[in-house]
């Protein structure tokens, strides 16, 4: 299967462009020889499950995930390209407007809750895997999600990115949809700031919702991402 998916992308795509490239895997920027559409073929070691949950799954504020494929732990992903400045190239500029900052969190929560209502958990969320496609924030990136395992009470593999992971994705317990939330704040916190929020705590109400959503312990958080989607609105 995993064979077979990489030749039918040979004959079907040319690479216009590598985005990364790494041991671990690597990014390709693809156009299709018939249709011309461009696409995103990713490689990597681990496991493909949370991008075959979210085979077919339409929502604007997640890529369209068209095939996966696995072999001996080795994943490939054909997705949908979406064409948009990274958002920490936008914040080179410095922090963005209260509203900015909201809404960007606003629709990030929208595509968190599709992604845990499938039960699975991204792991990764911080500006480098966030899109802006116009008024468009788009999560990508599910290289390091999970689905989440009853009984089960740690992660397998630990990882994420030091500063915005949750702490629980260090061996403390098993991850869930508040450690995203946990991302999800302290990356509102820069947005306004600039800074981590253990080195200065945006103010106001929206200091206050990251306050909340990065508390050490996950059920100090908010339950849900609807919870911290209704502070914001």
């Amino acid at each position: 299967m995993y064979d077979e998916f990489l030749r039918l992308i040979r004959e079907n795509f040319e690479e216009e462009k590598e985005l990364k490239n790494t041991p671990a895997g690597g990014i390709w920027l693809l156009r299709h020889k018939k249709s011309g559409r461009q696409y995103i073929l990713r490689r990597h070691e681990g496991s493909g499950e949370v991008y075959r949950k979210l085979l077919g799954v339409s929502c604007r504020n997640l890529p369209r995930i068209y095939d996966v494929a696995e072999k001996d732990g080795r994943v490939a992903v054909l997705e949908e390209y979406v064409s948009g400045d990274r958002l920490d190239f936008l914040l080179e500029g410095g922090p963005l407007r209260p509203n900015e900052a909201r809404g960007i969190a606003l629709q990030l929560c929208r595509g968190l809750y599709v992604l845990h209502s499938l039960n699975a958990v991204h792991r990764d969320v911080k500006p480098e895997n966030v899109l802006l496609r116009g008024d468009e924030a788009v999560l990508i990136d599910f290289d390091a999600s999970r689905v989440v395992k009853d009984q089960q009470r740690t992660d397998t593999v630990v990882l994420g990115t030091t500063g915005y992971a949750a702490p629980e994705q260090y061996g403390i317990s098993q991850t869930d949809g508040r450690a995203d939330i946990y991302s999800l704040g302290v990356m509102l916190n820069i947005m306004l700031t600039g800074k981590h929020p253990s080195r200065e705590l945006a103010s106001g109400r929206l200091g206050r919702v990251v306050q909340r959503c990065t508390q050490i312990n996950p059920r100090k958080r908010y339950k849900s991402v609807l919870y911290l989607m209704e502070d914001l609105e």
